[in-house]
């Protein structure tokens, strides 16, 4: 009533116009009927009947303020507000307890795991072996009756990885990719099966282990074997045969011909085939192989046609 009384008080300074103007923006509830008849009766004052008294404009003005304010004070509020749930409680797991409380016990675990894994590989089947030697073993079985064979034209996909910690067989284990093909993880490739590798079994561009092992291959089918030194990018040279299971001296080394800090590595020139297939496409690629060649590899191979 306080606050009422004020603005009644204060409409008495204003004008006519001023009166109307402030009652109609302030009154949102006020109906359209009201309005046109203070309108109207606006109208007749503008064309000369009898102008209302200051006592009209009064009541006018606490009709209009009533109004006002109980459009404004007594009008519950429309505004939804709702509020954001709480997640469900997590389900406790069966054990909540860590794995590993130090260092020492997680090693150990990892340890132990390891060997649980080495013994389970072989318990199973032992990896296959080339006329020549190399050791392979088929991942998945391919479809279809015809096999690779000499002479074939093939497009694969591949892998060359470095042998892995768990590996005690030349090519068991989770090795590091050092180059792929058809796969999704080089630069060059924007999804796996994009790009692939052609080319004819036993051809001389190819590294000797790639010729031996995918004989009697089919269509989807993935194979792992082996590369030693000698079967894959080293050149046969005496002086370059001094790898796993060479001969020789593994050439001369150089220390100025550095990729990482404080490393040596054996001149690429020398005992390196880069001619051989396949070989990395991008620089760094190939110098992941500069410092690999030399050593065991394993290649997983699979291959997508045969003509």
């Amino acid at each position: 009533m306080v606050r009422l009384g004020s603005l009644v008080a204060a409409s008495l300074l204003l004008s006519q116009d001023s009166v109307v103007a402030w009652t109609l923006a302030s009154t949102k509830g006020v109906s359209r009927t009201t309005s046109t008849a203070l309108h109207a009766s606006l109208q007749e004052d503008d064309f000369g009947q009898s102008e209302p008294s200051r006592r009209d404009y009064l009541k006018q003005s606490a009709v209009f303020l009533g109004v006002a304010a109980w459009s404004v004070l007594d009008q519950p509020a429309e505004a939804l507000v709702k509020g954001v749930a709480p997640p469900p409680p997590r389900k406790a797991s069966g054990d909540t307890k860590p794995k590993c409380t130090n260092v020492e016990e997680c090693q150990a675990m990892a340890e132990k795991r390891e060997q649980e894994l080495r013994e389970k590989e072989e318990l199973g089947p032992p990896p296959k072996v080339t006329r020549t030697g190399i050791k392979y073993r088929d991942v998945e079985d391919g479809t279809g009756d015809v096999e690779v064979k000499d002479g074939d034209d093939i497009e694969i996909y591949y892998k060359v990885l470095k042998l892995g910690k768990r590996s005690y067989d030349g090519i068991s284990g989770e090795g590091t990719v050092v180059f792929s093909r058809g796969y999704g993880l080089e630069d060059d490739e924007d999804k796996a099966g994009v790009k692939s590798f052609k080319t004819t079994v036993g051809a001389y561009s190819n590294i000797a282990a790639l010729n031996e092992a995918v004989i009697g291959m089919k269509v989807g089918g993935l194979r792992r074997f082996s590369i030693v030194p000698q079967k894959g990018w080293e050149k046969p040279t005496k002086a370059c045969d001094g790898g796993p299971g060479g001969g020789g001296n593994g050439g001369d080394i150089r220390t100025d011909y550095v990729v990482v800090p404080t490393a040596t590595m054996v001149e690429q020139e020398a005992c390196f085939d880069t001619s051989k297939k396949p070989f990395p496409v991008s620089y760094a690629q190939q110098r992941r192989m500069a410092q690999r060649f030399d050593q065991s590899l394993i290649m997983e191979v699979q291959v997508v046609k045969v003509d």
